[in-house]
């Protein structure tokens, strides 16, 4: 009888460790992290926040995943404003050292070219997953703060409610216009959705420096933003 009952602990030390250890290794959970490669060769940290694997970097690449170069104008401030659906790609103020801090800036026909410019397996967040991620971290209203990197390091003072504690380390990258013009680098950042807004607009993302929020805005497609890559479900 003592063997049985032996047996019979066992079988419950072994279910009680599934659910405490095993069983839980699914549920969401904050800021593990991994990295992931472009076809560039550029390394990118990401991490977990709530269901969702974001870059925890603003994307880098001057190619398309399949190989095709990305062009960019010359000059950098070259305006484009007569073009329908231009593809181009940008360092900040046309320099490439800004490009290992704060990434690329790409048109919207870029960002959603199905040569696909995130690594295979990522994808150009929609307006509904840019809201998934912000409903996890509270809402709207104070996403910002836990998205933005903390400090002045690159945001301008005051960096109001920076905590960055999501881990997703947002930075003020800025935006091209149509014009050609660099606009607000330190002040705001903002990013692509997929989600198109009519025929010459699509939605963006936004940060800024001296507020908690994150705010989805409308742009024309033409304008250059960052982007950040999700991974597919």
């Amino acid at each position: 009888m003592n063997f049985f009952k032996a047996i019979i602990l066992l079988i419950i030390l072994g279910v009680m460790f599934c659910f405490t250890f095993s069983c839980k290794k699914d549920s969401p959970k904050l800021n593990p992290t991994g990295t992931v490669s472009d076809i560039d060769g550029n390394v990118y940290k990401t991490v977990t926040i709530g269901t969702q694997v974001w870059m925890a970097v603003n994307l880098k690449t001057t190619k398309y995943r399949n190989g095709n170069s990305i062009g960019t104008t010359n000059p950098a401030t070259l305006n484009i404003s007569a073009e329908s659906t231009p593809k181009y790609q940008w360092a900040n103020y046309g320099i490439e050292s800004n490009v290992a801090t704060y990434g690329r800036l790409y048109t919207w026909h870029t960002a959603t070219d199905s040569r696909g410019i995130c690594p295979t397996g990522w994808h150009l967040p929609s307006d509904a997953e840019w809201t998934t991620l912000t409903t996890f971290l509270g809402g709207n209203s104070i996403a910002g703060g836990k998205l933005k990197e903390a400090g002045t390091s690159h945001w301008l003072s005051p960096n109001t409610g920076a905590t960055n504690s999501s881990g997703f380390t947002a930075l003020p990258g800025s935006d091209r216009l149509s014009s050609g013009a660099f606009y607000d680098f330190g002040y705001y950042g903002g990013w692509w959705s997929s989600t198109e807004s009519g025929a010459i607009y699509a939605g963006f993302w936004s940060i800024l420096y001296s507020t908690s929020e994150v705010s989805r805005n409308n742009s024309y497609k033409t304008f250059g933003f960052s982007v950040r890559c999700l991974r597919d479900n």
